[in-house]
């Protein structure tokens, strides 16, 4: 059995922490890993229906999320996390709970600029933010705390998603998680 973890993907909304998630997954299946990949609009369609955006809502998604990446990272899962997750005391929490069983956890920062994140709008959130149509935008009108110290910062704007997830793997493979 491989040894499981919980790999975080933060940043702005289309920063491109899931395709970046995506593109990793394959090569980690491709060498038999097994590999789960926890999307950020699939968790709140499924386990976090009904919260909505405030600070306290945002901060029980994280931990629901949290929870299911520690879970099942104990059991060997490398769990691919692409949430926004954007208050340092939550991540830090989700942090903290893998600390306290022993998992092993990477926090990934996709320091994508919001400007870059606004022309790449893949679900047309900045649009609509910016047609008044949409309040609590991450980063643009409701906060994104930055990780002061991510294990890892890509700065997808400059490199290719494959290099982004080769730059992951890189990190997975020096801790002996890949």
């Amino acid at each position: 059995m491989t040894s499981g973890a919980t790999v975080w993907l933060t940043g702005l909304p289309s920063a491109g922490k899931t395709t970046i998630a995506y593109e990793l997954a394959g090569r980690l299946r491709a060498e038999g890993h097994l590999v789960e990949v926890l999307d950020g609009d699939e968790i709140r369609e499924f386990v976090s229906a009904g919260l909505g955006f405030s600070r306290e809502d945002r901060h029980t998604n994280v931990q629901r999320i949290g929870y299911v990446a520690e879970l099942l990272a104990r059991n060997g899962v490398k769990a691919l996390v692409p949430v926004i997750a954007p208050y340092t005391d939550s991540r830090d929490a989700v942090r903290k709970r893998h600390e306290t069983n022993g998992t092993a956890y990477v926090e990934v920062h996709v320091a994508t600029p919001v400007d870059v994140c606004s022309v790449r709008d893949v679900k047309g959130l900045y649009a609509k933010q910016a047609a008044g149509e949409l309040t609590g935008l991450t980063g643009v009108d409701d906060p994104y705390e930055e990780p002061a110290s991510p294990d890892l910062r890509i700065e997808s704007q400059h490199q290719t998603v494959q290099e982004s997830a080769a730059s992951v793997y890189a990190l997975l493979a020096e801790r002996g998680l890949a």
